[in-house]
């Protein structure tokens, strides 16, 4: 069984900065990606982030690129994202995902994620 746990939630003000962190937790399943997805209410889940565990590669939603860096951390199959110059709109749930294989074209669709936390809500208000 394997367990994705975020940590790092809660509220900042509009320009400031966030942390999020996330492990997976497998006896016998090492992760080829872990990413970031996010809910705003009454909105539909969307992609963040994502970066292959192997050679660091990353990817990012348009909306958050230049302000979000996601990066492997020292403990195996654990990653952060780091939110800079965060907005209103950005107040979400934010979800991580754990997954295999996959070819970077599909690295954005969550359906090819097989695991995920239960979220942590960040939320930007002044």
């Amino acid at each position: 069984q394997v367990q994705v746990v975020e940590t790092g939630g809660g509220l900042v003000q509009p320009g400031g900065s966030l942390k999020l962190s996330c492990a997976a937790h497998g006896r016998t399943w090492g992760p080829y990606f872990m990413a970031w997805f996010r809910q705003a209410p009454g909105k539909e889940r969307e992609f963040v982030a994502t970066i292959r565990l192997s050679n660091g590669n990353t990817a990012y939603a348009d909306s958050v690129t230049g302000r979000f860096t996601i990066s492997r951390e020292s403990a195996e199959d654990t990653i952060s994202l780091q939110m800079d110059s965060l907005k209103f709109e950005d107040t979400a749930v934010y979800y991580c995902a754990a997954g295999g294989l996959m070819g970077w074209e599909r690295v954005k669709e969550s359906a090819r994620y097989n695991y995920w936390g239960r979220g942590t809500q960040v939320t930007v208000s002044s």
